[in-house]
């Protein structure tokens, strides 16, 4: 007898909102409760995600939107729902709402991004951590950036403004949205948050091709 799908659940939201803290302390939550956790990032950690990675910070527009949606559709393939079938629980740092913002705000239109992005499964649970835009700019310090879009600290405004944007294009799509405020939170009271939100049964998959935009 071949074991339930498990479940995939991804995190998103603007740089330095505490994401990594929170998928480890989700992991270690989930892991607690009996779940067999397999963690996962995007862009994937083949060769070709951590090319698509160094890129980042120099191509820009369609070209990126392509990579990035080249290198989640196949780590979907070969990846992660193998890891699914086998009944794991997926937990990943980024989806489809980070392309949403991130490529959005390199200038390539809603609409052709969901296009690009065709047949990408939809996930049980869609998080995205919010939290103060002072907040975020404290841990950016803190923390460094890392990649062209955490240079501009108006950037990071606008990232929580367009992850409030795309909010109605995922819903859309079937995806299950679960929004927190991390900003006065511990990482343990946002896995807590999340693994409460956990569906019993796995989503319907919804072909984003056939969705009324």
């Amino acid at each position: 007898m071949s074991p339930a799908r498990g479940v995939l659940i991804t995190l998103d939201g603007p740089g330095g909102v505490g994401k990594s803290t929170a998928i480890t302390a989700t992991q270690q939550a989930l892991t607690a409760t009996g779940h067999t956790v397999h963690t996962a990032t995007q862009p994937s950690a083949t060769a070709f995600g951590q090319a698509v990675r160094t890129v980042a910070q120099s191509m820009r527009g369609r070209a990126l939107a392509l990579a990035v949606a080249a290198d989640r559709l196949h780590q979907l393939e070969t990846e992660l729902r193998p890891a699914l079938a086998a009944g794991r629980t997926v937990l990943l740092d980024r989806y489809l709402p980070s392309t949403l913002v991130l490529q959005r705000a390199d200038g390539v239109p809603v609409e052709d991004l969901l296009a690009i992005n065709a047949g990408a499964d939809v996930p049980d649970l869609s998080v995205i951590l919010f939290a103060q835009a002072d907040t975020v700019l404290r841990r950016l310090a803190h923390r460094g950036t890392r990649h062209r879009f955490e240079t501009d600290p108006a950037s990071t405004q606008r990232e929580i403004d367009l992850y409030q944007e795309a909010i109605p294009h995922l819903e859309r799509l079937g995806y299950r949205i679960l929004t927190v405020d991390a900003t006065d939170l511990t990482p343990t009271e946002v896995a807590d948050t999340i693994v409460s939100a956990i569906p019993s049964r796995p989503a319907t998959v919804v072909d984003p091709t056939t969705t009324t935009r």
